[in-house]
């Protein structure tokens, strides 16, 4: 490998610095738009010019961590489940988000089996991040913030 191929690989980041800097980016990204770490525990909704309806639910709040889960009002005919639907925890002491899964109902090992290889995991993982960054930047361009949100009754 000739030096300037090996100094530009030096300047990238590896997969797993990738991965860390996609959950710190949804993690700011969800605390602008949501501010999930002010909220108490239950749920959410957030409607705007467009019609459609964004679902915040806030399952839990723990002394650094906040489990929720993000979606929209509609029902996959198939799986009776709302969908799109992302399972996140917000790890507020390190300033990181993750979406856990992201098929309704399903948890991953029942989406990817019972053990798949690390690469799988972690190429699963990139994806679902990937597209809860995507989904985030696309609710914060519809007009969806703090100011829209509000308790479902």
């Amino acid at each position: 490998m000739n030096a300037a191929v090996s100094d530009r690989a030096s300047l990238l980041p590896g997969r797993f610095g990738f991965l860390m800097g996609l959950y710190a980016e949804n993690y700011h990204r969800l605390v602008r738009l949501f501010a999930p770490e002010e909220l108490s525990p239950g749920h959410y909704v957030s409607n705007v010019d467009d019609g459609l309806e964004v679902h915040l639910h806030l399952q839990a709040r723990h002394p650094y961590t906040l489990e929720l889960e993000l979606t929209y009002d509609f029902v996959d005919a198939h799986t009776g489940q709302r969908s799109p639907s992302a399972q996140l925890r917000m790890y507020t002491d390190a300033h990181v988000a993750e979406a856990l899964h992201c098929h309704p109902g399903r948890h991953l090992w029942q989406v990817l089996g019972p053990f798949p290889p690390a690469d799988t995991v972690f190429q699963h993982r990139l994806r679902m991040n990937g597209f809860l960054s995507r989904w985030l930047e696309y609710l914060a361009e519809q007009g969806h913030s703090i100011g829209t949100i509000e308790p479902k009754n």
